[in-house]
């Protein structure tokens, strides 16, 4: 990837973390239930809604790129989840308390990969229409009676919190050498019931998704390959852009999927050891929707982990399914 494309600020709003003891002993969580998962605990928003957590983000994140929004030119908004407000524009929102501006505005809705697919989009906006800046955030709150955060999810428990990249064609800490997404749409169904609903949650409340519907199809094993294919796959594409080998990345932002997932999917298939990831700061925080890479690259900012030389991977994986790696050059102290 010759073009020159930086991230100039990561930023991520998270709420105050409620521990599994907590939540078991509020009756919220069954140990039983996710133990397997690994993790410790979750932030949960109280009161405010994923779009203010995305602005508390965003604002933080375009402070820190010294970037006013005048300078923007294209805000792209990515979540999962519902985001306060029934047929509403959320991107519109974010840009509005960010400061304004006139720049296109635009919601992704690509599941757990919407922020990676976001970072992708943004990144190919500004080299087609020659522009300097763009703005890509995150949010979601998984909140009953919608989402039961605890139960809605087999093996992944998912958390509150908002996120923020400042993408630039100009300046950054880190430079983008490598951004690849891989889409199997034939594994889309398992996310889904046979009957489409008219009107949401009418299927029921909270959401389920514990289908084993690919697994009555396809068997354990060839759903695993399929799921270990599409990643390898970006993994692959994203390392020969950036003229990498996997092995030699110095860090690894990986999804904030329970333990077994992380195991299955990442750990054993790609060797990764666990200590060059953020695994031990992804089990305090949760599943964060669409933003666990935007958060992810924050916290190694905030604890001084980044160095000049080193590299880092940003990996998204969402149901659909879509598979992103994006590669990213530490050039500066961030």
């Amino acid at each position: 990837m010759s073009d020159g494309i930086y991230i100039a600020a990561a930023s991520a709003w998270l709420p105050e973390r409620l521990t599994l003891d907590e939540a078991e002993r509020t009756g919220l969580a069954d140990r039983a239930r996710v133990w397997n998962t690994g993790i410790e605990s979750v932030c949960v928003s109280a009161d405010k809604s994923a779009p203010e957590m995305a602005v508390l983000a965003a604002q933080d994140a375009l402070t820190r790129a010294e970037v006013g929004p005048e300078d923007l030119h294209l805000l792209l908004h990515a979540c999962a989840y519902h985001q306060g407000h029934d047929m509403w524009p959320a991107a519109s929102y974010v840009q509005r308390f960010c400061g304004g501006g006139s720049c296109p505005a635009v919601e992704v809705r690509q599941m757990s990969n919407g922020g990676m697919i976001a970072l992708e989009l943004a990144a190919g906006y500004l080299r087609a229409y020659d522009r300097p800046t763009a703005l890509v955030t995150t949010a979601d709150r998984f909140s009953l009676p919608g989402f039961d955060r605890w139960r809605s999810d087999p093996s992944t428990v998912c958390g509150d919190g908002g996120t923020a990249v400042v993408v630039s064609t100009r300046t950054g800490f880190a430079r983008l050498r490598g951004l690849v997404t891989v889409s199997d749409s034939g594994l889309e169904h398992g996310s889904r019931s046979e009957r489409f609903s008219d009107a949401p949650l009418a299927a029921g409340a909270p959401i389920d998704l514990n289908s084993d519907s690919l697994v009555r199809e396809l068997g354990v094993e060839l759903l695993i390959n399929r799921i270990e294919a599409g990643q390898r796959e970006a993994f692959d594409r994203a390392c020969a852009q950036a003229d990498v080998k996997l092995s030699d990345i110095d860090w690894y932002v990986l999804p904030n999927l329970g333990r077994t997932r992380m195991r299955a999917q990442y750990f054993d298939p790609f060797g990764i050891d666990p200590q060059r990831s953020t695994w031990s700061w992804g089990r305090q925080v949760g599943h964060l929707g669409a933003g666990d890479q935007f958060a992810g690259l924050a916290q190694l900012v905030t604890e001084g982990a980044l160095e000049p030389g080193q590299t880092c991977l940003l990996a998204g994986v969402g149901a659909g399914f879509t598979w992103t790696a994006g590669i990213l050059e530490i050039i500066a102290t961030p």
